[in-house]
């Protein structure tokens, strides 16, 4: 089997192209004309410590982050200090808060974006962006449907109820529409498998970490789901196993959950 490079052993172009969803499969040569080799620089964000905080009033960002490894990146939305995206590797993030195409007309309260594990990313100048973005079509298609993205995620958590199993459920469909969206998931098998652990799914869905622990217990007792804890990257893996099944979850009330105990 063919080792995995790591991404000191890698150019930064190259990754772009072979897994972001925004520069996946264009040509080097072009991109390279916009986007110089030695422009572009790996950073690290540390778990848990704060990149920016969107939204602020007559305050922008000069260039879009992509995920390399690692994440992922969550946002807090100030008012309900409650998870409102959650990016992975091959996405993007801070979109919102350039002040170009779709950005400027989004508009929300504060919201903190930090690194909920650790991170490494890539920046694109503001100014390189406009120029790919208005060179390439595919580029174009693609940055619009990132905003349309967000805004289907936000959809997925409004309609997360207060009874447990939806909510939850609620939050995995989003992320599995999300990933297969971005190209990046099923694998092979079919299978979604996310590193979300139980204080990410309980701020996006308001529910209280030991609540969340149920319902995934539960989940994976009926087979839709498995508790990746021998992983030996994170001990938050979770395997989505029947992905179309979530659906039943999703849109069930309280009579159609017959593996939940509480009425």
């Amino acid at each position: 089997m063919t080792k995995k490079k790591n991404l000191s052993e890698t150019n930064i172009i190259s990754l772009l192209i072979e897994n972001s969803y925004l520069f996946q499969g264009l040509n080097q040569e072009e991109l390279t004309s916009f986007l110089p080799p030695e422009s572009l620089i790996k950073e690290k964000l540390f778990s848990n410590r704060p990149v920016f905080t969107a939204f602020l009033p007559d305050d922008s960002l000069d260039s879009l982050y992509v995920i390399l490894e690692g994440g992922p990146v969550v946002t807090f939305s100030n008012p309900l200090d409650r998870i409102i995206s959650i990016t992975y590797r091959s996405g993007c993030f801070g979109m919102r808060s350039l002040p170009f195409s779709y950005g400027l007309a989004s508009k929300s309260f504060p919201s903190l974006v930090e690194a909920y594990k650790t991170t490494y990313v890539t920046k694109i100048p503001l100014h390189a962006l406009q120029l790919i973005h208005d060179h390439f079509e595919i580029v174009r298609l693609r940055y619009a449907k990132l905003f349309e993205l967000r805004e289907k995620f936000t959809y997925h958590l409004l309609n997360c109820s207060s009874y447990p199993p939806q909510a939850v459920s609620s939050l995995l469909r989003g992320l599995i529409y999300q990933e297969r969206e971005l190209q990046s998931q099923p694998n092979d098998k079919g299978i979604y498998i996310f590193d979300l652990s139980v204080e990410v799914i309980a701020k996006a869905c308001q529910l209280n970490q030991r609540t969340v622990e149920q319902v995934l217990k539960g989940m994976q007792k009926e087979g839709l789901i498995n508790l990746d804890k021998d992983n030996d990257t994170s001990d938050d893996i979770i395997h989505i196993l029947k992905p179309e099944e979530l659906k039943e979850v999703y849109s069930s009330t309280r009579d159609k959950v017959s593996w939940w105990p509480l009425k």
